[in-house]
Protein backbone atom coordinates (compact mmCIF):
# COMPACT_ATOMS: atom_id res chain seq x y z
CA UNK A 1 0.00 0.00 0.00
CA UNK A 2 1.31 3.45 -0.94
CA UNK A 3 2.16 5.89 1.80
CA UNK A 4 0.15 9.07 2.02
CA UNK A 5 1.84 12.47 1.89
CA UNK A 6 1.23 12.74 5.64
CA UNK A 7 3.11 9.47 6.24
CA UNK A 8 5.92 10.48 3.89
CA UNK A 9 6.43 13.60 6.01
CA UNK A 10 6.73 11.49 9.17
CA UNK A 11 3.11 11.51 10.28
CA UNK A 12 1.44 8.54 11.91
CA UNK A 13 -2.09 7.28 12.33
CA UNK A 14 -3.96 5.68 15.22
CA UNK A 15 -6.79 3.23 14.62
CA UNK A 16 -10.01 4.13 16.44
CA UNK A 17 -12.74 1.61 15.68
CA UNK A 18 -12.94 1.36 11.90
CA UNK A 19 -11.16 4.64 11.27
CA UNK A 20 -7.54 5.76 11.13
CA UNK A 21 -7.07 9.19 12.70
CA UNK A 22 -3.88 11.22 12.21
CA UNK A 23 -1.79 11.90 15.31
CA UNK A 24 -1.77 15.69 15.28
CA UNK A 25 0.24 16.65 18.33
CA UNK A 26 2.30 19.83 18.49
CA UNK A 27 6.05 19.46 18.51
CA UNK A 28 7.69 18.86 21.86
CA UNK A 29 8.42 22.13 23.63
CA UNK A 30 11.15 22.72 26.13
CA UNK A 31 9.41 24.05 29.23
CA UNK A 32 10.90 27.33 30.43
CA UNK A 33 9.62 29.52 33.19
CA UNK A 34 7.80 32.61 32.00
CA UNK A 35 7.60 35.70 34.18
CA UNK A 36 5.20 38.61 34.33
CA UNK A 37 6.50 40.19 31.11
CA UNK A 38 6.07 36.94 29.15
CA UNK A 39 2.55 36.52 30.53
CA UNK A 40 1.63 40.05 29.45
CA UNK A 41 2.99 39.41 25.96
CA UNK A 42 1.08 36.10 25.78
CA UNK A 43 -2.17 37.84 26.73
CA UNK A 44 -1.49 40.54 24.11
CA UNK A 45 -0.76 38.16 21.22
CA UNK A 46 -3.76 35.97 22.12
CA UNK A 47 -6.09 38.96 21.90
CA UNK A 48 -4.54 41.14 19.20
CA UNK A 49 -2.11 39.02 17.12
CA UNK A 50 -4.02 35.75 16.73
CA UNK A 51 -2.16 34.57 13.62
CA UNK A 52 1.22 35.00 15.32
CA UNK A 53 -0.09 33.18 18.40
CA UNK A 54 -1.39 30.21 16.40
CA UNK A 55 1.80 30.01 14.31
CA UNK A 56 4.01 29.99 17.42
CA UNK A 57 1.75 27.48 19.17
CA UNK A 58 1.56 25.01 16.29
CA UNK A 59 5.27 25.23 15.51
CA UNK A 60 6.16 24.54 19.14
CA UNK A 61 8.02 27.82 19.57
CA UNK A 62 5.55 29.67 21.81
CA UNK A 63 7.21 28.87 25.11
CA UNK A 64 10.71 29.76 23.92
CA UNK A 65 9.41 32.99 22.33
CA UNK A 66 7.72 34.03 25.57
CA UNK A 67 10.80 33.17 27.64
CA UNK A 68 12.98 35.26 25.29
CA UNK A 69 10.59 38.25 25.47
CA UNK A 70 10.47 37.91 29.26
CA UNK A 71 14.27 37.92 29.54
CA UNK A 72 14.67 40.90 27.20
CA UNK A 73 11.97 42.88 29.00
CA UNK A 74 13.45 42.14 32.43
CA UNK A 75 16.92 43.27 31.31
CA UNK A 76 15.53 46.40 29.68
CA UNK A 77 13.45 47.27 32.77
CA UNK A 78 16.36 47.03 35.21
CA UNK A 79 18.69 48.92 32.87
CA UNK A 80 16.15 51.74 32.48
CA UNK A 81 15.50 51.97 36.22
CA UNK A 82 19.22 52.18 36.96
CA UNK A 83 19.85 54.78 34.25
CA UNK A 84 16.91 56.97 35.28
CA UNK A 85 17.78 56.78 38.98
CA UNK A 86 21.38 57.76 38.26
CA UNK A 87 20.35 60.61 35.95
CA UNK A 88 17.84 62.00 38.47
CA UNK A 89 20.11 61.69 41.47
CA UNK A 90 18.13 59.04 43.34
CA UNK A 91 20.91 57.53 45.45
CA UNK A 92 21.43 55.50 48.59
CA UNK A 93 22.28 58.75 50.39
CA UNK A 94 18.80 60.12 49.57
CA UNK A 95 17.34 56.82 50.78
CA UNK A 96 19.14 57.23 54.13
CA UNK A 97 18.16 60.89 54.53
CA UNK A 98 14.56 60.94 53.29
CA UNK A 99 13.00 57.53 52.73
CA UNK A 100 9.57 58.77 51.69
CA UNK A 101 10.95 60.98 48.95
CA UNK A 102 13.19 58.13 47.75
CA UNK A 103 10.24 55.72 47.61
CA UNK A 104 8.09 58.22 45.71
CA UNK A 105 10.80 58.97 43.18
CA UNK A 106 11.68 55.29 42.69
CA UNK A 107 8.00 54.40 42.19
CA UNK A 108 7.79 57.14 39.56
CA UNK A 109 10.91 55.80 37.82
CA UNK A 110 9.65 52.20 37.91
CA UNK A 111 6.30 53.29 36.50
CA UNK A 112 7.92 55.12 33.59
CA UNK A 113 10.27 52.19 32.91
CA UNK A 114 7.28 49.81 32.87
CA UNK A 115 5.50 51.99 30.31
CA UNK A 116 8.59 52.06 28.09
CA UNK A 117 9.06 48.28 28.24
CA UNK A 118 5.38 47.72 27.49
CA UNK A 119 5.50 50.03 24.48
CA UNK A 120 8.82 48.76 23.10
CA UNK A 121 8.59 44.99 23.67
CA UNK A 122 5.36 43.69 25.13
CA UNK A 123 2.78 45.41 22.92
CA UNK A 124 4.92 45.71 19.79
Amino acid sequence: MRKTIFEQMGGTYTRVGDYYLPNLLPAEQEEQSIGVWGQRHLRYIKQHRKVLYVNLLTSGKLNSHLAEIDEQAEDMFFRLVNQMAEREGVTEQLKAENQMEWVGRMNNIRSRATEIVNAELIFA
